[in-house]
């Protein structure tokens, strides 16, 4: 597994903590228990988590630095698989300060490193409102932040249908323990172009 160090561009605020002091989410995530079904039981159980950083550096290095805190989270979210209720964890990473711009590309490389050991990423940045699988319009989020949890192969391949090389990870994901760079450069610019390969075409 990988392991990544903190950068000056993205300064930790609040570590992992289900009550958050620096945000307030409590309001936000009632809201979105309406559009996912195992978020009032993660809630519930304190499964939860939210990592709190500020945007402290030029949009390139924040990208890079997000990324990276991506890859902490994710590598965390491997290690705890026989925890009770493991299903349920979902580990948030709150970039405030910034918006969909840092996020994009991080989130887009990070889902393509990570389906196939089925861990799954959500992007939700401040300033937009998309709809979910119904057509109800979720909430904008009071900050920008991705998601992390295990993949649901029942459920999720279904949310990806733009992107079907994700979704057929998605539907046989399984975690062999196997390092998602082992095949890649662990430089952001490198991964960057890594992504951009993997656009679907249209």
């Amino acid at each position: 597994m990988t392991t990544v160090h903190t950068d000056e561009a993205l300064r930790l605020v609040e570590s992992r903590t289900t009550s958050p002091t620096t945000v307030d989410v409590t309001d936000y995530v009632g809201a979105m228990s309406v559009h996912c079904p195992y978020l009032a039981p993660s809630v519930q159980r304190e499964l939860t988590s939210w990592t709190v950083y500020r945007a402290a550096g030029d949009a390139p290095d924040v990208e890079a630095a997000v990324f990276r805190a991506g890859v902490r989270a994710a590598e965390w979210l491997r290690t705890q698989t026989n925890r009770r209720h493991a299903a349920l964890l979902c580990e948030n990473i709150v970039v405030s300060g910034a918006g969909r711009e840092v996020l994009a590309w991080p989130h887009w490389a990070l889902k393509n490193l990570y389906a196939p050991v089925g861990v799954m990423f959500g992007k939700f940045p401040v300033g937009e409102q998309i709809a979910d699988h119904h057509g109800r319009v979720i909430p904008e989020p009071p900050v920008s932040f991705l998601a992390v949890r295990f993949v649901v192969r029942a459920r999720d391949p279904l949310f990806l249908s733009r992107t079907p090389d994700l979704a057929d990870a998605v539907a046989v994901a399984e975690d062999d323990g196997r390092d998602v760079f082992e095949q890649l450069p662990r430089e952001w610019k490198d991964v960057k172009l890594w992504a951009r390969q993997r656009l679907p075409r249209e």
